[in-house]
C-alpha cells in the first residue's frame, strides 16, 4: 500500500473525524467560556477583591493579576466541563443502563408458574407449552 493511500485510509477512519470534530466544537465551547468568564464572573471577583483592577495587579514585572486570572478560568472552565460532560451525560447513560432486561421467563397459562423462555413443557404440571 503507497504512503497516499495509507494517509487517505487513515484520514477517513471514522474516529479521527470524530477527533477533528471535537476539537472544532472544543473550540467554540472555549470561546463562550472565555466570554462568560471575562463578561460576567471577573467584574464579579473585581468587587469581592480590595483593589478595584485586580487584573492589572504587578509586582515588579510579575503580572500576578494575569495568572491569576488564568487559574480562575481554568477552574471555571473544569467545572463546568465536569457538570456538562462528566456529570450530565452520566445521569444520560445512568438512565439508559437502568433499562429493564428482557425478561428470561414466562408464565404458564396452565398453572401460572414462571418457566424458562425455552422451555417446550412446564415443569410443574407438565404441559405442552407454545
Amino acid at each position: 500500500m503507497s504512503l497516499k493511500q495509507e494517509f487517505k485510509a487513515f484520514i477517513t477512519k471514522g474516529n479521527v473525524l470524530e477527533l477533528a470534530i471535537a476539537v472544532v466544537i472544543g473550540g467554540a465551547f472555549g470561546k463562550i467560556i472565555t466570554a462568560f468568564v471575562d463578561g460576567l464572573i471577573m467584574p464579579l471577583i473585581s468587587y469581592v477583591l480590595p483593589q478595584g483592577e485586580w487584573y492589572n495587579w504587578v509586582i515588579g514585572k510579575f503580572q500576578i493579576g494575569k495568572v491569576l486570572g488564568a487559574m480562575i478560568d481554568f477552574l471555571i472552565i473544569a467545572g463546568v466541563i465536569f457538570l456538562v460532560l462528566i456529570k450530565g451525560i452520566g445521569m444520560l447513560a445512568k438512565k439508559k443502563a437502568e433499562a429493564p432486561a428482557a425478561p428470561s421467563t414466562k408464565e404458564c397459562p396452565f398453572c401460572l408458574e414462571q418457566v424458562p423462555l425455552a422451555a417446550t413443557r412446564c415443569k410443574f404440571c407438565t404441559s405442552e407449552l407454545k
